[in-house]
Formats: structure tokens, C-alpha cells, sequence
């Protein structure tokens, strides 16, 4: 018995939400996870890479710069697109950034996993603390 309209417009919604909230579960629920997807996407730059040096070398052999410079823009997005998989590809979750108006994220702390949560120190800043109260307990 097929899904009415208004049940596939829940359901998709639900999908959504889920994909927005946990992404490793709901990859892995579609059968391929995250670590997998980022291997593809650095194959996939890899062979990007080479086709563009292949470009600017075709380029610079036949005396035209424009090509030799669009083959080194090609290599310069599929460098980008590499790391960024490569990155994707490490274990853990990822750290929490928050936007910037600049455009750059900025990582709360160094920390991986915790909410949003400003003005906390890090484990590192935690552990020096703990270490100045000692030896101030002590009177050194």
C-alpha cells in the first residue's frame, strides 16, 4: 500500500531533520558512511588533480597560457577538494565552529564534540589551573 503525499512530506522532513542533526547516523542508515563517502571524494580529486596538470602541461607545450592557467586553477580546487576530503576521512567527531562574519570558521577552543558553549576553558587551560591551585595550596 503506497504512502500518501502528506505521509511522504512527514517522512521526508523526518529524513532531513535526522540528516541534520546526527549525519553519521543517517549515513550510515543509507548504507554508506562518512569515511567512505570522504575516500571517493579524495579518489575523485586525485584523478581531478592529474587531469589538471595534465591540462597545464598541454598548455605550456602549446604556447597558449590561458590553458596552462585554467588547468593550474583546476589543480588548485582539486588540491582543495583533496584536503578537505582527507580531513574528512580522520576518525572523531569534528570540532565546533562557529561562523564568523568574516567568512572563516572559528573552533571553540580546540575542543571536539561540546555545544556551543563560550567562554570555557580547554582541557589544556583545565589541567594548568588545577596545577597553579596545587602549588598555591602547598605555598610554593
Amino acid at each position: 500500500m503506497p504512502l500518501s503525499e502528506e505521509e511522504l512530506r512527514l517522512l521526508e522532513q523526518m529524513e532531513r531533520a535526522l540528516s541534520e542533526e546526527d549525519p553519521k547516523f543517517a549515513s550510515t542508515l543509507r548504507g554508506t558512511t562518512l569515511r567512505q563517502a570522504a575516500r571517493r571524494r579524495a579518489v575523485l580529486a586525485g584523478v581531478v588533480f592529474a587531469a589538471g596538470v595534465a591540462v597545464m602541461m598541454g598548455g605550456a607545450v602549446s604556447g597558449y597560457w590561458p590553458i596552462g592557467v585554467v588547468g593550474f586553477v583546476i589543480m588548485l580546487g582539486s588540491a582543495t577538494l583533496l584536503l578537505g576530503a582527507l580531513r574528512g576521512q580522520r576518525g572523531g567527531s569534528a570540532p565546533d565552529v562557529t561562523a564568523h562574519p568574516s567568512g572563516f570558521g572559528v573552533i571553540d577552543g580546540g575542543r571536539r564534540g561540546h555545544g556551543h558553549g563560550h567562554g570555557r576553558s580547554s582541557g589544556f587551560m583545565d589541567t594548568l589551573q588545577a596545577r597553579w591551585r596545587r602549588r598555591r595550596d602547598r605555598g610554593f
